[in-house]
């Protein structure tokens, strides 16, 4: 088969392509524009484009490679951000999965793969559970809802098979730890290497499951292929939820050393956790990895990376009610 996955140098899209050359014999092409991820985190066994799905001629890859499954993980996914950064939200999310739905059902793909958010389900009541009726609080969760809808949309009028999988907090090697809007756990590791305290937004009480990327590839593969996954919803992730003020306390006892700074709250979600029900049933989901575990394998990886720049927004669309730590 001939596999396209979209945003391949970031954590998801890289940690697949790596286990797919590993396990199978099927040709991979990934794009990625390089705006979040890094080349250097691409498989040398992949076909690399460096293209934006917006602004490229990516069509001319489905006439060439004739793809069999698409897997669609290139987002910017900052959802803190998202309210001030509205358009470029909305565009990066919803505008660029459109071009995919249509390309995927032009072509004639067996089924589309989209990594939606556990940011659909807003103020919903823990564990978030598939069944309920998205209530996102922010412009990122907002678009990831509206890329579901079309995708389902899609498949309902044009027959597109699909798969949505809502992942949540998963962490691990080839994360960006450069970018100072996402990845918490990065974004603390990276502080760490750089002599700076770990902040926390408020009191640290809000709660999430961390999943180990190690944990979630084969699922994810299995979400491409396995007919049991087909058009079904499916949350992803750890299976166990921990108070950001203990993962911070965990990470301190993985790097042997740290200290915490609070900052000012932030609007977000304080309870963000999921069943995991259907992920072991159609995915075969386990969860191997500890948060301790998981985290000594990414600080080992953290540790060996090259001095890169911190990512920081050039110029926000919208400055009202920006949070100090982002000006």
């Amino acid at each position: 088969m001939n596999i396209l996955i979209t945003g391949i140098a970031g954590l998801l899209g890289s940690n697949l392509a790596d286990w797919i050359v590993a396990n199978t014999e099927h040709t991979v092409v990934g794009i990625d524009d390089l705006s979040g991820g890094y080349k250097d985190h691409v498989n040398n066994l992949v076909n690399f484009y460096d293209y934006n799905i917006l602004d490229d001629d990516i069509e001319k890859l489905f006439e060439s490679y004739n793809f069999d499954i698409v897997y669609h993980f290139a987002a910017y996914a900052a959802e803190g951000l998202s309210p001030f950064v509205r358009q470029f939200n909305y565009k990066n999310n919803l505008v660029t999965t459109s071009k995919l739905v249509t390309l995927s059902i032009k072509y004639g793909i067996s089924r589309l793969v989209f990594t939606s958010s556990m940011a659909v389900y807003g103020n919903n009541t823990v564990p978030f559970k598939e069944i309920y009726a998205p209530q996102p609080i922010d412009p990122y969760g907002i678009a990831k809802m509206a890329c579901e809808r079309d995708i389902q949309i899609a498949g309902e009028q044009h027959g597109l098979d699909w798969c949505i999988i809502r992942p949540h907090n998963v962490y691990g090697e080839k994360q960006n730890i450069w970018d100072k809007y996402r990845n918490v756990l990065g974004i603390w590791m990276n502080k760490h290497l750089n002599g700076q305290p770990i902040t926390l937004f408020g009191d640290g009480t809000q709660r999430r499951a961390f999943s180990y990327i190690g944990d979630s590839v084969e699922p994810l593969w299995k979400a491409g292929v396995d007919e049991r996954a087909s058009k079904q919803i499916i949350n992803l992730g750890g299976i166990t939820n921990v108070s950001i003020g203990e993962a911070a306390d965990t990470l301190i006892e993985v790097m042997g050393g740290g200290k915490i700074v609070k900052l000012e709250k932030r609007h977000e979600v304080h309870s963000a956790y999921s069943t995991y029900r259907k992920s072991v049933e159609l995915l075969d989901f386990e969860h191997k990895t500890n948060l301790n575990d998981g985290l000594t394998k990414m600080w080992e990886w953290a540790q060996l990376q090259p001095k890169r720049k911190q990512f920081k927004w050039k110029e926000y669309e919208l400055d009202v009610g920006l949070y100090e730590f982002w000006k």
